[in-house]
C-alpha cells in the first residue's frame, strides 16, 4: 500500500491565510508570494477558480464512503492482512482511538472543504458579476455538504460563520453543538434550494434538487420528520428525476449522471481535467481499495480486497431481488461461469466483493496507477434514496403511511420486476421494512452505519459497537492538543 501524509485543520488554515516567501535563485526574496483579499476576488474568474477548489475536496470523500461501510455490519475491513491499513481494521472492530490516521483524514479533508467554501463567502461582497447568486448558492451547498459529513462522523464542530479559521482560533472558538451545526446546514441548503438552477450547467455541479435532497436528509437525521417529508415531497413532485429501469446500469460508466442521479461526485482518469470538468481531476481511490486481489479475467481489474461483504449481508437479500448480483460479486460463482478467471484471497475473505464499486477494465491509455485513478463516479444522492427517505419521514412522523408504502414499493418494484413483493404493513412494522430496504437498495454506498446510529439500531447489530461511545468518532488527537483544552474529546475516547 502507498503511504500519504496529510495536514491537520490547523495546518490547512495556512493554505489561504499566510503570506509566504522564498529566497532561491528563481524568486526575488523581496517580493513575497501572496494571495489575499487585496489581490484576489477582483473578477468573476477568481470566484470561479475558488469554486473549483471548493468542489475539489469532494473527491477526498472516497474514504467517508469506504469507512461508512466498513464501520457497519455490511462489510469487513479485508485487505492483505489485519495490519494492512490498521486504521480501517480498528474501525471495523470498533476499537478505534483518537490517533486513528484514517479518521483524521476525514476530519482534515472535510474541514478543508469548509475552509475553501468560507474563503469565497468571506469575500462574497467584494466584487459583483453576472451569475454571482448561483455561485454563492453552490458554495453554500458545498459548505453544507462538508459540514453534514463532519457532524455525522464527529458531532459538534467549531464554526466561524462566513470566515476562515486562522491560527489561534482553535484556542478561542469553541465546538458548536450538533444542533448549531445542523442549523447552519439548514440555512445554507434553504438558500441553495431557493437559488440554484434545477439543471447543472456542467456535470457534477450542485442543483436545486441536490440541495432539496440534502436538506431533507439533514432534517431526517435530526428526527424532524414533518420538515423532511415536506422538503422531499417538493422534490419528488416538481423534479424530473426517475428511477433508472436497469439497476445494473446505475453503476456502470454509461449510467453516470443519469435520470436517477441527484448528486454525483465526479471522478476521471484524465489528469488535469479539473478546470474544465469542475470537480473531476482525480480517480476514485475507494474503487481500487475494494478491488479483487490479484485478479485476472473479464470485466474487472485487480485491487486491494478491502470492504468485503459479509455472508450475513449477502443473505439479507430476498430470493428474486435483482439487486443482489449488482451489489455483491460472488467471486467463486463468477470464476466458475467465466473462463480464465484467477484471483487471490486476502484478509477476512468471504468470497464476496462490493460489485458496485469494483474497478472495471480500462483503456490501455488510462493514466496513472490503475488502483488509484479509477474513474468511477460516486453516486452520493440517488432518487431511490430520496424515495426511501420520504417514505421514512411519512411513516416515522406518523404523517401518511399510504405515501410511505407508495414510495417504498416504487423501489421494490424495480428490485423484483413486479408488484408481487409490495409491502402492505403500517406503523412500526412498516418502519422496519423501510429501514431494511435502505440497507438493500443502498448496499455498498456508505450509508449503513449512519442509518443504524440515527435509528438507534447500532447496538447489537454492529459487532463491538458500544452505546454512548461509538455513535460518534473521536476528534484527532492533534486537534485536541492544538486547541489546548478548548475542544473536548467525544465521550468514551
Amino acid at each position: 500500500m502507498k503511504k500519504y501524509l496529510f495536514t491537520t485543520l490547523l495546518t490547512i488554515t495556512l493554505i489561504s491565510t499566510v503570506t509566504t516567501s522564498c529566497s532561491d535563485d528563481f524568486v526575488d526574496p523581496k517580493v513575497p508570494y501572496s494571495i489575499d483579499s487585496e489581490n484576489y476576488f477582483n473578477a468573476k474568474e477568481d470566484y470561479d477558480n475558488a469554486l473549483v477548489a471548493a468542489y475539489d475536496l469532494l473527491q477526498s470523500s472516497y474514504v467517508n464512503v469506504l469507512l461508512g461501510e466498513i464501520a457497519s455490519d455490511n462489510t469487513l475491513c479485508g485487505g492483505e492482512s489485519p495490519t494492512d491499513v490498521i486504521g480501517f481494521q480498528q474501525v471495523d472492530d470498533m476499537i478505534h482511538t483518537e490517533v486513528n490516521s484514517n479518521l483524521r483524514d476525514i476530519w482534515n479533508w472535510m474541514f478543508a472543504g469548509v475552509q475553501r467554501a468560507n474563503y469565497i463567502l468571506e469575500f462574497q461582497n467584494k466584487t459583483d458579476f453576472a451569475g454571482k447568486t448561483q455561485l454563492i448558492a453552490e458554495t453554500r451547498f458545498l459548505r453544507a455538504y462538508y459540514q453534514f459529513e463532519l457532524v455525522k462522523w464527529f458531532g459538534g464542530i467549531p464554526m466561524k460563520g462566513d470566515a476562515r479559521f486562522k491560527i489561534g482560533d482553535e484556542k478561542t472558538i469553541p465546538r458548536s453543538s450538533a444542533a448549531e451545526v445542523y442549523a447552519s446546514i439548514e440555512s445554507d441548503l434553504i438558500f441553495a434550494s431557493e437559488n440554484l438552477s434545477p439543471n447543472a450547467v456542467q456535470k457534477g455541479r450542485a442543483t436545486k434538487g441536490a440541495a432539496q435532497a440534502l436538506l431533507g436528509k439533514a432534517y431526517l437525521y435530526q428526527g424532524k420528520f414533518a420538515q423532511a417529508a415536506t422538503t422531499l415531497q417538493a422534490l419528488i413532485t416538481t423534479s424530473s428525476y426517475s428511477l433508472e429501469t436497469n439497476y445494473n446500469k446505475l453503476f456502470e460508466a454509461d449510467g453516470e449522471n443519469g435520470p436517477e442521479s441527484v448528486f454525483e461526485v465526479q471522478y476521471t482518469d484524465v489528469e488535469g481535467a479539473g478546470f474544465t470538468c469542475l470537480q473531476c481531476s482525480e480517480g476514485n481511490v475507494a474503487v481500487g481499495f475494494s478491488g479483487i486481489r490479484n485478479y485476472t479475467g473479464p470485466l474487472f481489474s485487480s485491487g486491494f480486497s478491502f470492504n468485503i461483504p459479509t455472508q450475513e449481508s449477502a443473505n439479507a437479500f430476498e430470493v428474486g431481488d435483482k439487486r443482489k448480483d449488482v451489489a455483491i460479486l460472488d467471486i467463486v460463482a463468477f470464476a466458475a461461469a467465466n473462463s480464465g478467471v484467477s484471483y487471490g484471497k486476502g484478509n477476512e475473505d468471504t468470497g464476496f466483493f462490493n460489485r458496485k464499486y469494483l474497478p472495471r477494465k480500462r483503456s490501455a491509455n488510462a493514466n496513472g496507477d490503475l488502483n488509484l485513478t479509477n474513474p468511477n463516479n460516486y453516486r452520493s444522492i440517488r432518487y431511490a434514496d430520496v424515495l426511501l427517505m420520504a417514505a421514512e419521514a411519512y411513516n416515522r412522523g406518523g404523517i401518511d403511511d399510504g405515501k410511505a408504502r407508495e414510495y417504498l414499493n416504487q423501489v421494490r418494484r424495480r428490485a423484483f420486476g413486479d408488484n408481487n413483493h409490495d409491502i402492505s404493513a403500517s406503523g412500526a412494522a412498516l418502519t422496519d421494512f423501510i429501514l431494511a430496504e435502505r440497507r438493500l437498495e443502498l448496499f455498498g454506498e456508505g450509508h449503513r452505519f449512519f442509518d443504524l446510529v440515527r435509528t438507534g439500531k447500532a447496538v447489537g447489530t454492529i459487532p463491538g459497537f458500544k452505546a454512548n461511545k461509538n455513535e460518534l468518532f473521536p476528534l484527532p488527537i492533534e486537534e485536541i492538543q492544538f486547541a489546548n483544552g478548548n475542544w473536548k474529546q467525544n465521550p468514551g475516547y
